[in-house]
């Protein structure tokens, strides 16, 4: 190279990563509200795919959490339902059968009583049930479902031949029942019967917590109960639960097994975690669907700026700006954009999963790739809405665009 070459050269016009941020952020700066508005779609779909991820992931954890504390040992023991809706009658010596079977480690007994309701008091009218059921049990049935007190006291020996009954949870809570005193009294099959306790909540037997229950022997001396179960609770040794289901069928009904339904209530809350999942999914495509909506108002807005910034463009090519700079400056504020609505999706995702964990008495639970992936999917949306306008302005003839501007 010659030394004329050397001095007419013109030295390569570069420009640095802050002042490249500082020119990029110009418009956010400049047109605040605009970009706000335009940050918030990002938003929106990012809190939305946080707040489904955690809400999910905080859901799951409790039902996993419960089926962990109540056990998958449990086994219902039923005969399905007859016309009245009613539970049918399992056979008398189905209980002390079921307690003989090898690998079984208890046996609570319940019967439905069809035709007996339970009110607040004797002025309800009779068709205003609640969904509410009444039902003999004995001093087996805590035990057994692991179930307990929250005040008051179960039946025991001393109360079961007393018109005294002990309500589940939800039928407390239906009759408007909130404490146990020595006057709490319900109208129950035509007597006034006395409320000795409340259960706690029983997710893996629903029919004890709208039932009131009532022991055996005042259910034969008021009701005319003839002894037939008609739900059996049977705890079984983990290792065998398999085998004593086969079993329980044949052994509580031998002359028609195939009438008895031997069901899992674990199964159930199993089954609740593989739907809470699949409404995930759908959500989640909401969450996308805001994202792309999002992706595609950014581009708008960063096109509608290329044109009112065309004699800033002019002139910044004018003073050397080369058409990669001018492109990475609206990439850049694009990116920044899509940055800033995505840690901004990212803490409203995470308030929502946290105020709705703690109203459900949830232990919150975000997955990690939410706080890492959310504002990443964000940045990815805002430098693809972009790329457009970014190119659209560095083709932009600077003799043009200062004409024209």
């Amino acid at each position: 190279m010659t030394p004329i070459d050397a001095v007419t050269t013109p030295p390569r016009s570069r420009v640095r990563a802050a002042d490249l941020l500082a020119t990029g952020t110009l418009g956010l700066r400049t047109r605040r509200l605009r970009a706000v508005l335009s940050g918030l779609g990002i938003a929106i779909g990012i809190a939305a795919i946080v707040a489904v991820a955690g809400v999910t992931r905080s859901s799951q954890a409790a039902l996993l959490a419960q089926i962990d504390r109540l056990g998958t040992n449990l086994l219902t023991v039923s005969s399905g339902t007859g016309f009245a809706g009613g539970e049918r009658e399992l056979p008398a010596e189905a209980t002390r059968m079921l307690r003989r079977v090898d690998g079984v480690l208890a046996v609570a007994p319940t019967a439905q009583l069809p035709t007996e309701n339970v009110y607040r008091n004797q002025l309800v009218p009779a068709g205003q049930t609640g969904g509410l059921a009444v039902r003999a049990a004995d001093e087996s049935l805590p035990a057994t479902l692991d179930g307990h007190l929250g005040q008051g006291r179960f039946l025991d020996a001393a109360t079961a031949a007393y018109p005294v009954t002990v309500l589940g949870h939800e039928a407390a809570t239906t009759l408007g029942i909130t404490r146990v005193d020595p006057g709490t009294r319900v109208w129950l099959g035509g007597h006034w019967f006395t409320v000795a306790g409340i259960l706690d909540a029983l997710p893996f037997a629903p029919e004890v917590d709208r039932s009131a229950l009532i022991g055996f022997p005042v259910a034969r001396s008021m009701f005319g109960y003839e002894g037939h179960p008609s739900r059996l609770y049977v705890r079984a040794h983990h290792e065998r639960v398999t085998e004593v289901s086969a079993l329980l069928g044949v052994t509580a009904n031998p002359t028609n097994p195939d009438q008895v339904e031997v069901t899992r209530p674990s199964d159930a809350l199993t089954a609740r975690v593989a739907v809470a999942q699949s409404s995930a999914v759908l959500f989640l495509g909401l969450g996308a669907i805001a994202l792309l909506v999002a992706g595609i108002g950014i581009g708008n807005i960063m096109v509608i700026s290329v044109l009112e910034r065309r004699a800033e463009i002019g002139l910044r090519r004018a003073l050397g700006a080369t058409k990669a700079h001018v492109a990475g400056q609206f990439l850049a504020e694009s990116l920044v954009l899509g940055a800033l609505g995505g840690a901004a999706g990212v803490l409203i995702g995470c308030a929502v999963t946290a105020a709705l964990a703690h109203s459900r008495g949830w232990a919150t639970q975000i997955p990690v790739e939410a706080l890492w992936g959310g504002p990443l999917v964000a940045v990815l949306v805002g430098g693809i809405a972009g790329l457009y306008p970014a190119f659209r302005a560095a083709r932009l003839a600077p003799a043009e665009t200062l004409r024209t501007g």
